[in-house]
């Protein structure tokens, strides 16, 4: 019974993923693999080699657009090109990475923030590759927004911005909470994931005012969800750049 529900629900949403691990890291399709290395190279070509700090925030409109997916796997790509990196997940509300890793989910984050354990206890190391570290959420918090505005976040950023090359803040969608836009002036740059036939044009024009009257820099957008099969990917991708990439969530 359980597996026929399995296959109605491919049938009804066939982006929606059934099984326990989604397509992260190594997982990835030859498609998706693709894409996440051209968003690697844009990224990387956004900085100057002065430039020190490299603190990426990643977010979308509303929830279920992939941005965590986006996240982590931006940062696996990263961490494959020799960069050490260090994935924080910032959505303190609804974490999700340490299911999808099959990691503790603490301490993390909210841990280090309200100062009940250090950055050696929050930080886990190489995982899914030996240059990727990655801090969980940690305990879910009654204030997310205080912490993630508190001068410890701050501080703790520009601390750990001193050992990594990156670094990921996988951050809650703009038009839900307000944390985002809180935590955007710790980042130098934003990645705004779009998910095709999902978000609608008022909700991401306001995502992008409201990134905007933050003063939030745009390093450009991730359109998701694409419906281009691995088979016409690597018939036509050396021919054209308008591709996209189907990230199963």
């Amino acid at each position: 019974m359980f597996e026929n529900s399995k296959r109605k629900l491919k049938k009804l949403f066939p982006d929606v993923n059934t099984e326990k691990e989604s397509m992260i890291g190594s997982k990835l399709n030859f498609a998706s693999a693709e894409a996440y290395k051209l968003l690697r190279t844009n990224i990387m070509f956004s900085f100057t080699e002065e430039q020190q700090k490299r603190v990426i925030g990643v977010t979308s409109s509303i929830k279920g657009e992939g941005k965590s997916i986006t996240s982590i796997n931006l940062a696996y790509s990263l961490a494959e090109s020799n960069k050490k990196v260090l994935f924080m997940e910032c959505d303190l509300r609804m974490p999700t990475i340490s299911k999808r890793l099959d990691i503790r989910p603490t301490p993390g984050l909210s841990n280090l923030l309200a100062g009940l354990n250090n950055g050696n206890e929050a930080i886990q190391n190489g995982i899914l590759n030996p240059n990727l570290d990655i801090m969980p959420a940690g305990d879910v918090p009654p204030n997310a927004s205080e912490l993630l505005g508190s001068m410890r976040m701050q501080h703790i950023v520009e601390k750990l911005i001193e050992f990594y090359d990156y670094i990921i803040l996988d951050l809650p969608p703009v038009n839900v909470v307000s944390d985002a836009l809180i935590a955007s002036r710790l980042t130098n740059g934003m990645v705004v994931v779009v998910r095709q036939d999902f978000v609608g044009k008022s909700a991401l024009a306001e995502t992008m005012r409201q990134l905007k009257y933050a003063d939030a820099k745009i390093l450009g957008f991730v359109f998701n969800g694409v419906h281009n099969s691995d088979k016409y990917y690597k018939k036509y991708y050396k021919k054209s750049y308008n591709y996209g990439y189907n990230s199963q969530m």
